[in-house]
């Protein structure tokens, strides 16, 4: 499912235009961009949690020289599911 499916989900499911469904749903994603930006922990009942990870910096070997680089430190966006979620998916 893409933005564009997922608005017309929300436009068929609420009687909604699916020009406003879209502005929605590009609010929603970038509410949870936002936070995350800021380090922020996303948490949406029900559904899950959205948590920034940091990666410290490693080394590495490039795969075809197979000489040692240094790969940067850097942020991740984790996602943990809900229990409802999770049960959801397996049963």
């Amino acid at each position: 499912m893409n933005n564009a499916e997922l608005a017309d989900a929300l436009a068929a499911a609420n009687g909604l235009t699916k020009a406003d469904a879209r502005k929605a749903v590009d609010a929603v994603f970038a509410a949870i961009t936002d936070a995350a930006a800021k380090g922020e922990e996303i948490a949406i009942n029900g559904f899950g949690k959205f948590k920034v990870k940091d990666t410290p910096e490693r080394e590495g070997r490039n795969p075809s020289t197979g000489a040692t680089i240094t790969i940067a430190a850097a942020k991740k966006l984790g996602f943990t599911p809900a229990k409802a979620v999770k049960d959801r998916l397996n049963g």
